[in-house]
């Protein structure tokens, strides 16, 4: 029988893990939550209308088609049982038990309001596509409601936009609802200029892109400014409400903005999973809740188990895609240079490839070791860069095409939203979490909200 490996989520980390493996003597089974290989660094472009999810989420079984030796199961793992060697996991309300020799964990993490998960009602995060597809949907639907709105005060509110986070997506979001408001929708409403949106940034730190150091961040502000964002920095949130955030600063003077969308991108917290791993083996768990590996990133006492990706916790790898990608090739060639009876590496070396955000049309920074760069070129370097790094020619053909469009006219295709798009999250979370389950087998007894209703 072939070395069964098992790699739980398609991420990054998984993804570029199994194709590692691709030939090696083994059987790989991937177990992920989603059908599809999410690009998260464009997440924020289809929360703003640029791309459609299918360009930055090809269907994993499509990426996999060919490599013989994987196959792919659709479902949320919710324990590991280390002494039988069994990933727990369940598809809807059908629980499965699938064996492993080797484990490659790349779950990735969670949005955390750091202890404030009653934030989450009123500002989204954005780590998944339903939660980019309910953004576009509550961004998109206040300019509607502003349409109808007579009263100036109350419309003012409803186009005020508050992104909370400052890090690399919370300037790209914030860039991107200022150019949304400022150019796509300039001719498309008559009872009110969407340019009038008042688009605010938050954090409590010093200045926008703390990672990227005090000259790209300031160099960062300006240019939010110069597009029109309101940059609030060492401005922490302390209150949320429907219409409303609470701001206050190191002074403790606290301000109060009217607003009723919302944009959650501070903080990363781990994966449910990690818990599940501390209880089965003892590992340790970091403030965050990600799961502190070794140097050769496995876990003490299991060998068998990598940990990869935003669920590991080691010095000096980030969370971003290549925190994962490298990482999960490390894990795959671990395995199979033991299987050659080779001597694996001892420590993994993260290669730092440098950072970049973008801030708007024809804007970016970049910085790369000791360079740092901004403007056009930084920003043309960004394209090429994301576009190089999607998975497969037809998602970087389509891409191309949709940022094509929107450079030469400004418009943006993907705007299309709805209902179920706005509040799904939340009636998901009111039927309870396995309610999707009693409706594939058309369990009518789920329905106690759409009775009343």
């Amino acid at each position: 029988m072939p070395h069964r490996v098992v790699v739980i989520g398609s991420g990054f980390g998984g993804l570029f893990a199994t194709k590692e493996l691709k030939k090696a003597d083994v059987e790989v089974t991937m177990i992920s939550k989603t059908s599809h290989h999410l690009f998260q660094p464009l997440l924020y472009q289809v929360a703003t209308g640029i791309l459609s999810p299918g360009e930055i989420a090809p269907v994993t079984r499509e990426i996999l088609a060919k490599q013989k030796n994987a196959r792919v199961l659709l479902g949320l793992v919710e324990d590991i049982d280390t002494e039988a060697r069994e990933v727990v996991w369940r598809y809807h309300n059908r629980t499965e038990r699938t064996p492993y020799d080797s484990l490659i964990i790349a779950a990735g993490a969670n949005q955390s309001y750091f202890g404030n998960d009653q934030f989450a009602q009123f500002a989204p995060g954005l780590k998944s596509i339903d939660d980019a597809l309910e953004l576009r949907a509550r961004i998109l639907n206040a300019f509607e409601l502003a349409e109808i709105e007579s009263d100036p005060e109350k419309r003012a509110k409803i186009l005020t936009f508050v992104v909370i986070g400052a890090g690399p997506t919370g300037v790209e979001v914030a860039g991107q609802i200022r150019e949304l408001a400022s150019k796509t929708l300039r001719h498309d409403f008559r009872n009110f200029d969407p340019a009038a949106a008042r688009v605010v940034l938050v954090d409590g730190a010093a200045h926008p892109l703390p990672p990227f150091g005090e000259s790209l961040g300031k160099r960062t502000q300006r240019d939010l400014e110069k597009l029109g964002v309101e940059v609030l920095m060492s401005q922490m949130v302390v209150g949320m409400s429907d219409s409303t955030v609470t701001l206050r600063d190191r002074d403790g003077n606290e301000q109060v903005i009217e607003s009723i969308c919302k944009v959650w991108s501070a903080g990363v917290a781990g994966n449910p999973l990690g818990k599940k791993l501390a209880e089965r083996t003892g590992v340790e768990l970091d403030r965050a809740g990600r799961v502190r590996v070794n140097e050769d990133l496995t876990i003490s006492g299991h060998p068998e188990i990598f940990v990869v990706g935003d669920m590991m916790s080691l010095d000096g790898v980030p969370g971003v895609a290549q925190g994962a990608i490298q990482p999960g090739r490390f894990a795959a060639r671990a395995i199979k240079d033991r299987l050659a009876g080779r001597e694996p590496a001892a420590k993994f070396e993260y290669k730092d490839k440098g950072s970049m955000a973008t801030i708007a049309k024809s804007k970016a920074v970049v910085k790369i070791g000791k360079l740092e760069m901004g403007g056009f070129f930084a920003w043309l370097a960004w394209c090429g860069l994301h576009l190089f790094a999607l998975t497969g020619f037809k998602s970087r053909l389509s891409t191309l095409m949709r940022w094509s469009m929107s450079y030469l006219s400004r418009h943006r295709s993907a705007r299309a939203v709805t209902n179920q798009q706005l509040v799904g999250r939340l009636a998901l979370e009111a039927l309870g979490e396995r309610a999707s389950g009693h409706l594939l087998v058309d369990d009518v007894d789920v329905h106690p909200i759409a009775k009343r209703n």
